[in-house]
């Protein structure tokens, strides 16, 4: 029964993800990319694409190949896209992406250092997107394994079925809601952040991301080809010599394990000083980046309704608040946002 219940959460997120995310039509070549830990979705994908009409093909990439590879191959070629890929990429309306769990911030299988060689290609995986005109959807559940299960105090399983039915939101309210809050995202606007007593604020500039699961013709102009799945938030770059005062980060997820609670304060844009309960894991996120990048970047407001907290994608829960920058992303619940007087999140609530 639980077998079956999973296998009709697979069709729905696989359909919606092609019907409504990719916008696929009867033709189109669609490509679908996955680890092992995906296939199970991924068959479901080529079935629906190919009851669509469309020709339809699966890139399996084997993990422990793959681990083996990045160990073992010269360092030049560890990350690097070939001619074959270029290829495939050039000749793909709808790119489905599973990844593997080596390839999360959470897992362990692979040191930091192999996994940054080995995603050397991302830069250019993305030009030759753009360059194709292809619409994607990366499913997020692939990152998930054992090691970020036992961060998070859950099983694979469960927080794998919760981030699918997460993928089930309505894209359309979602989109509308986006619509509410992007347009006092402006350059030059100035954000008023209340967490737990402390006050902080910081000027937006830089560029505006919205996520809201649906790539469209805007989208793929703008190089935006590659939504994510489940969809749901809204963010906008920070001028990063702005930040002054005090934030308080609650139940945050590192590659240190989650961290109850943050408090930062920022002096004329840089980190000037922190406490924790967990003092020396901060320290050691803090010091990953070097001293003069220790500064507010980015900001993003999740939208997404059909997730909570603790299932590995905090950022995109509504309501949630994500700030990025100083060496991790520090996770707010019940903060109160106003961006130029306009109240945009009161106790962890989207206004409006």
């Amino acid at each position: 029964m639980a077998e079956d219940k999973l296998e009709t959460l697979y069709t729905k997120v696989a359909q919606k993800v092609l019907k409504d995310t990719l916008h696929v039509r009867k033709g189109d070549s669609v490509t679908v990319e996955s680890w092992d830990n995906g296939i199970p979705f991924a068959r479901r994908v080529l079935v629906e694409a190919r009851a669509l009409g469309c020709p339809a093909i699966l890139l399996y990439e084997d993990e422990r190949a793959y681990i083996e590879g990045v160990r073992r191959a010269p360092d030049d070629s560890v990350g690097a896209m070939g001619r074959n890929e270029h290829g495939l990429l050039s000749a793909t309306d709808a790119y489905v992406f599973i990844p593997g769990q080596a390839l999360g911030p959470y897992s362990r299988t692979l040191k930091p250092g192999e996994r940054a060689k080995s995603t050397r290609y991302n830069s250019s995986w993305y030009q030759a997107a753009e360059k194709a005109g292809l619409r994607g959807a990366r499913l997020s559940f692939g990152y998930v394994g054992k090691d970020l299960a036992r961060i998070l105090g859950k099983r694979v399983e469960d927080v794998v079925r919760t981030q699918l039915e997460a993928a089930l939101v309505d894209l359309g309210s979602l989109s509308a809601l986006a619509g509410k809050i992007t347009p006092a995202l402006a350059d030059g606007a100035q954000a008023e952040l209340l967490t737990a007593g402390a006050r902080m604020t910081f000027s937006l500039k830089g560029e505006l991301q919205t996520e809201d699961g649906v790539v469209d013709d805007e989208d793929r102009r703008e190089g935006a080809n590659m939504a994510y799945v489940p969809p749901g938030f809204v963010g906008k770059e920070v001028d990063p010599e702005s930040a002054e005062g005090t934030v308080v980060f609650t139940d945050t997820l590192t590659e240190l394990g989650v961290i109850s609670k943050i408090k930062l304060q920022f002096e004329k844009g840089s980190l000037a000083s922190w406490e924790s309960p967990e003092s020396a894991k901060v320290k050691k996120l803090v010091e990953s980046s070097s001293p003069e990048r220790r500064k507010v970047n980015f900001f993003s407001l999740g939208l997404n309704p059909k997730l909570g907290y603790g299932w590995g994608q905090d950022r995109f829960v509504a309501g949630s608040l994500s700030l990025s920058g100083f060496g991790f992303r520090g996770q707010v619940k019940k903060g109160t946002l106003a961006v130029d007087g306009k109240p945009i999140m009161s106790g962890g609530k989207l206004v409006g």
